[in-house]
């Protein structure tokens, strides 16, 4: 098994991917064939208080990218469908959401933090009765493994001719060379100034 704990120059990576600096990283669960990471795993919730539900974030530009063209496809639409008419399925997701929130809880313990309660029975992507977000089903699909989640393992199928665990496209895939992001522009940071900058 390979390590999850994530080393400064992980979070470099993570940093260059996202193109801002990368926040209460707690493991690495997915990484490429090269060592790179392809999802972290973040705390459910962030060091400025923020309730964070997405514990496994997508972040290799590859793979994100390959993720966006099915979703503006309208794969999400499609599998939302097939959850109101296919049982079986239907009951697979259940069972994927319940997954996700069990990852989450081992996530918090391993942060060392609090129950957070303001997500507490939420997980992320629409489980567990639709899909809202392809991203959150893939990196689950990557940090757990296949069999969990089956739109995620689908959705790995689905960018199959883009992005296979055995291919590693991370030379080209982000700027290596570029400064590490220091300023955070996430829409909850430039919200925080902003209240504090109002009040």
């Amino acid at each position: 098994m390979t390590d999850r704990t994530p080393t400064q120059e992980d979070l470099d990576a993570l940093s260059l991917q996202l193109g801002r600096p990368v926040r209460d990283v707690v493991e690495i669960p997915a990484r490429c064939r090269c060592g790179n990471p392809l999802v972290a795993a973040t705390a459910p919730r962030l060091s400025n208080g923020i309730p964070f539900p997405t514990t496994f974030y997508l972040t290799h530009p590859t793979i994100t990218a390959a993720v966006s063209r099915q979703e503006a496809e309208g794969v999400m639409a499609e599998m939302s469908q097939r959850l109101q008419e296919d049982e079986e399925l239907a009951g697979r997701h259940r069972q994927a959401h319940e997954n996700y929130l069990q990852e989450r809880e081992r996530i918090r313990e391993a942060a060392q933090l609090e129950p957070v309660w303001e997500i507490e029975g939420i997980s992320a992507g629409g489980y567990p009765e639709r899909v809202k977000c392809l991203h959150v089903l893939v990196g689950h699909s990557l940090a757990v493994g296949r069999g969990i989640t089956p739109l995620g393992d689908e959705g790995l199928d689905l960018i199959a001719e883009e992005w296979a665990p055995q291919v590693c496209t991370c030379a080209t895939a982000w700027d290596h060379e570029a400064e590490i992001p220091t300023r955070d522009l996430s829409r909850h940071v430039r919200r925080l100034e902003q209240e504090s900058t109002d009040g």
